[in-house]
């Protein structure tokens, strides 16, 4: 007797496999759309806060050491602070070359110049203009010392001397007069800001020789 064939159960058809349609693969997208929203808003974002404070401490501190820099000056020299390793540093920022209140206060400098070497002090002036600026305000005024160009405000930025000004009316960022004094080990000693000219290239020689 031959065996009686079994028939296949009836049920769903199997699902055709092959390329999603185009409606299937925005569906897959828009299913994957929050977990990818979710992973970006994972990741830490720095406060403002945290903007900062890192800001500043890549400026310098009142006895703390101050980051090394290497600026172009005049007499076609480079200058950097480690380069003045062992020796009191004395670095004056003034807003531009041939205006009365820097001429004044670089001629005081000037003036003194030779007790700031004979107290083991080197002096230097910085502003924003071109070497070619410094080099014809050095030779006008006689003054003695170099003065170094920090046109990519690098250096100004690092001592925090931009200042928002007015002049005529209008809103304009430029050097606040500062000076600051760096002892041989590199520290930070003293700080002047929002200078007054007269008297102020003494008060400093004093202080230098103090340290």
């Amino acid at each position: 007797m031959s065996a009686a064939k079994t028939k296949p159960k009836p049920g769903k058809p199997p699902r055709p496999r092959g390329p999603k349609s185009a409606a299937g693969r925005v569906a897959s997208a828009n299913a994957a759309a929050p977990k990818q929203a979710r992973a970006r808003s994972a990741k830490p974002k720095r406060s403002a806060a945290a903007v900062a404070k890192a800001a500043s401490s890549a400026r310098v501190a009142l006895g703390r050491k101050v980051p090394d820099f290497k600026v172009p000056g005049t007499g076609g020299r480079s200058v950097a602070l480690k380069d003045a390793s062992g020796s009191t540093l004395v670095l004056y920022f003034y807003p531009r070359d041939n205006t009365p209140g820097c001429t004044l206060e670089g001629r005081q400098f000037a003036a003194l110049a030779p007790q700031f070497a004979e107290s083991g002090v080197t002096l230097y002036g910085v502003s924003r203009d071109s070497l070619a600026s410094h080099e014809r305000f050095r030779a006008q005024h006689g003054l003695t010392f170099d003065l170094l160009s920090d046109a990519d405000e690098r250096l100004c930025r690092l001592f925090d001397v931009i200042r928002e000004k007015n002049m005529y009316g209008r809103k304009v960022l430029g050097v606040e007069r500062s000076t600051f004094l760096i002892d041989g080990a590199g520290v930070l000693r003293r700080e002047w800001r929002r200078v007054k000219v007269e008297g102020h290239a003494q008060e400093v020689l004093e202080a230098a020789r103090a340290l």
